[in-house]
């Protein structure tokens, strides 16, 4: 289990949902308690060292791993992607990025395409409307699997938004450089979500879901918003609640 920081520090709740699941599948899960950030943050806003030093953490906490399952698109994509250009110029390291790469899996792509599974037994009655995060759907070309699942929750009834694949604005240190361009892309998600009649808004990423969660609650919308680990995890009728729930 790869927990990513933003689940780790403000959504707990979704790292026992995605245990939940995964151990419904059958599957024994461990959690290397060496894990730290992937180095991410770092990257993006060009600290390339620093990045190489917590990458190179990570590599050693899920060195032994037969598996890397992790509840975040974003992060998934980092280390598929990134880690080879961190470690470009040591051999060892590369090759240890791209052996570790090849076997780390976003939840929703883990359960499909490599468990078979899209139908987990989970239960939610709702109208939810899907969001497509942006390293998710862009980078790990990742867009069938969490509908797949989604459409095999008993009582969901999904509804497509008409902006399902635009981003939500906020690109982490995007929304703190640009937080008047970031809040306005958060707000037409939103009435996307209206317009499909969504009273769930459901994504494969927190960080996607915590700024949407706060432009919400922000304009006083009656719009839950959710990971998709929390809908499969769910097994009796209107389970889950708002993002920080």
């Amino acid at each position: 289990m790869f927990i990513t920081c933003i689940v780790d520090q403000f959504f707990p709740q979704v790292g026992i949902a995605t245990v939940e699941v995964l151990e419904r599948c059958g599957l024994e899960v461990d959690f290397p308690e060496g894990q730290t950030c992937c180095g991410q943050p770092a990257f993006n806003t060009g600290y390339r060292e620093e990045a190489r030093r917590v990458a190179r953490g990570w590599l050693e906490a899920f060195h032994d791993s037969e598996a890397i399952v992790a509840p975040s698109g974003s992060c998934v994509s980092f280390v598929r992607q990134q880690f080879p250009e961190l470690f470009h110029d040591s051999p060892a390291e590369l090759e240890e990025a791209r052996r570790l790469g090849a076997r780390t899996w976003e939840l929703t792509e883990f359960l499909v395409s490599v468990l078979g599974r899209e139908d987990v037994g989970a239960v939610y009655e709702g109208a939810v409307g899907y969001h497509e995060s942006c390293h998710l759907l862009r980078e790990l070309r990742i867009s069938r699997q969490p509908r797949a699942l989604l459409k095999n929750v008993r009582g969901l009834e999904l509804r497509e938004l008409d902006l399902a694949q635009e981003c939500c604005g906020f690109g982490g240190t995007f929304s703190v450089k640009f937080p008047e361009l970031s809040a306005a892309m958060a707000d037409d998600k939103l009435r996307s979500a209206a317009r499909a009649g969504a009273e769930t808004l459901v994504a494969c990423d927190m960080s996607c879901l915590m700024h949407l969660d706060g432009r919400a609650r922000r304009l006083n919308l009656p719009l839950r918003c959710l990971h998709i680990a929390q809908i499969l995890a769910g097994t009796s009728a209107g389970a889950g609640g708002r993002a920080g729930a």
